[in-house]
């Protein structure tokens, strides 16, 4: 897989004001239960100007009327679900917080992301919304990190390093009993600069206190 790039549509920041970033959710829909593993992810549309064609889980910024806080970020994330996938989460207590990660500094447009994690829905399929969403697939995690390898799959950045943290699990079961032990903590990528060429390293990876 190539070094990780901005995503299509990510600005680089060159008026040396930092942007707030714009809190926002994101579900990583599980299946499997006991005996497996399967996430959702979705394409966005290629016409869209940001992560066109991107393969991502569902989610985006949270609205001003989803108020503010951690029930915001519950709001938004099962608002998002429904709008690009069609599934509905009855109860938004049940998510189970996953990840943080804010976009660098150094990219215009910001989010501060929280990745939760939910359990599908017994029986309900995905539908495509035909607009910001064009196709829907259920994946193993490595399975969909070896399709994005071969060019099969479009991922960006963030989506690559959640599957393979995702990977490790051999079922839902135990991927949910490991999120639900552990303390989320911020992830900030980096944007390095080479010349005329950009790449993202995570915290602790070379070149990221430089």
């Amino acid at each position: 897989m190539e070094t990780p790039r901005p995503a299509p549509g990510e600005v680089l920041n060159t008026s040396g004001e930092v942007t707030v970033p714009r809190p926002a959710a994101t579900v990583i829909l599980l299946r499997g239960g006991d005996t497996d593993l399967k996430v959702l992810l979705v394409q966005r549309n290629p016409e869209s100007r940001f992560m066109g064609g991107a393969w991502v889980f569902p989610g985006g910024a949270v609205d001003r009327g989803e108020g503010e806080g951690e029930d915001a970020l519950r709001a938004a994330a099962v608002r998002e679900l429904y709008e690009e996938a069609g599934l509905s989460l009855a109860d938004p207590t049940s998510l189970v917080p996953f990840s943080r990660w804010i976009t660098p500094a150094q990219v215009k447009i910001r989010f501060d992301t929280w990745f939760f994690l939910a359990t599908a829905p017994d029986g309900a399929e995905p539908a495509i919304d035909g607009a910001e969403i064009v196709d829907v697939r259920w994946y193993a995690p490595r399975a969909a990190l070896d399709a994005a390898a071969a060019g099969d799959l479009f991922l960006v950045f963030p989506t690559i390093k959640h599957l393979e943290q995702l990977s490790g699990f051999a079922t839902a079961s135990a991927l949910l009993e490991h999120a639900r032990g552990r303390t989320v903590e911020p992830v900030q990528p980096r944007v390095l600069f080479g010349g005329e060429t950009a790449r993202i390293v995570l915290p602790g990876e070379p070149g990221f206190e430089s």
